[in-house]
């Protein structure tokens, strides 16, 4: 018998993380100022764009804009969150400025929704740890990737329907551009999934510093394999 024909690859996997919601903005001013409340409320679902979120996803609905039709993407699948909707929209109405065809209509797929938090949801590491501390401890111990926060998930839970995911993508857009708009989780488990990165490669990458807002991660699959050709990239914003 012959040798099986490898399943053709993707042709481009780009992932985009959401620009700066409210709370990612409400977080970063608790933590400058001591404080372990945000002020923050409602459902992590329902959390939108800030001011400086809206401008970063006309910043990046830019620079996909600015690409050659041939490398524009041509399937786009989106998390059901409403920032990264938003993020989105706003990204394909700046494109559309720059002339070109329109970008893909986005798919909402919630197996690109964030990692959910269970009875924590929307708290600060802060204020888990002040409030459930034997919780904060039981983090510590089994480290990130395991904890699952009480009726929540842990980083592996998120790789896991990611991996779902992945297998659909490929099977249904073999040779084709997909992008997604996702979260910073959703970035870090699919180098997991598509680089085979160890839980010790990854706890490098983060401790290198967090998924940025509006940030750009691709990989390109001209050789058959997903091979990481850019990772957090943010030149396409202006300066905070």
């Amino acid at each position: 018998m012959g040798r099986r024909t490898p399943p053709a690859e993707i042709a481009e996997l780009t992932v985009v993380r959401h620009g700066q919601s409210t709370a990612n903005a409400a977080f970063a001013l608790a933590e400058a100022a001591g404080r372990d409340e945000s002020g923050v409320t409602g459902r992590d679902a329902d959390i939108t764009l800030s001011p400086l979120g809206q401008a970063q996803a006309v910043a990046l609905g830019h620079r996909l804009g600015a690409l050659a039709v041939q490398h524009r993407p041509q399937v786009v699948l989106c998390s059901p969150y409403l920032r990264a909707v938003q993020t989105w929209r706003l990204a394909a109405d700046a494109a559309r400025a720059e002339g070109g065809p329109d970008l893909p209509a986005p798919r909402v797929d919630d197996r690109l929704r964030d990692r959910v938090m269970g009875e924590l949801e929307l708290l600060t590491g802060a204020a888990i740890a002040a409030r459930f501390p034997a919780e904060a401890a039981r983090r510590a111990a089994v480290g990130e990737f395991h904890w699952r926060p009480p009726g929540g998930e842990s980083l592996l839970d998120v790789a896991a329907r990611l991996r779902a995911l992945l297998a659909d993508v490929r099977r249904e857009h073999a040779g084709v551009r997909v992008l997604l708009v996702a979260h910073d989780s959703v970035v870090l488990m699919l180098r997991h999934l598509v680089e085979g990165l160890s839980l010790a490669d990854l706890e490098s990458v983060v401790r290198g510093g967090m998924v940025a807002n509006a940030s750009i991660t691709r990989w390109a699959g001209g050789t058959g394999r997903l091979v990481l050709a850019e990772y957090n990239s943010v030149t396409h914003l202006r300066p905070e």
